[in-house]
């Protein structure tokens, strides 16, 4: 049996902290493991991290629904996400609706919520964090 995985591994730019926190009320995300630079068993290298990143998350895996993703602050201020959008489907109209109008917040809409061939509901939008979003009912 196959037991390859791809995963969205997300680099924040500092911002890691305050996108779980978003995610986690925007869609119930759940973190299952978090660390810190502070916390690592082995010091990054001198010079790898911008000052005072000690507090800053080195590694976290979260979870939304079934999905598992993995986040970081990276080793630099700000992230640039271009190129790809996460899927995000769910299971009712009214579970579409609300999901969009919370990753919107503080967002951009790039296609409003509509009825389309393959859904009833879907949107694209990019959160407070520049990230790619399509939301979708499943089919």
């Amino acid at each position: 049996m196959n037991k390859t995985l791809v995963q969205p591994y997300l680099f924040f730019g500092g911002r890691c902290e305050e996108a779980l926190a978003f995610y986690r009320a925007a869609l119930g995300a759940q973190v299952d493991m978090l660390m810190r630079y502070k916390e690592s068993p082995e010091p990054m290298p001198p010079g790898m991290l911008p000052p005072g990143w000690g507090d800053k998350v080195m590694h976290a895996t979260f979870r939304i629904g079934e999905t598992i993703l993995m986040a970081s602050d990276g080793c630099e201020d700000g992230a640039k996400f271009a190129g790809f959008s996460l899927s995000l489907a769910v299971p009712t109209e009214a579970e579409a609706d609300r999901a969009f109008v919370a990753l919107a917040d503080g967002g951009q809409v790039r296609m409003p919520l509509a009825k389309t061939f393959w859904s009833p509901r879907f949107g694209m939008v990019a959160d407070r964090f520049g990230i790619g979003w399509m939301v979708s009912v499943m089919p």
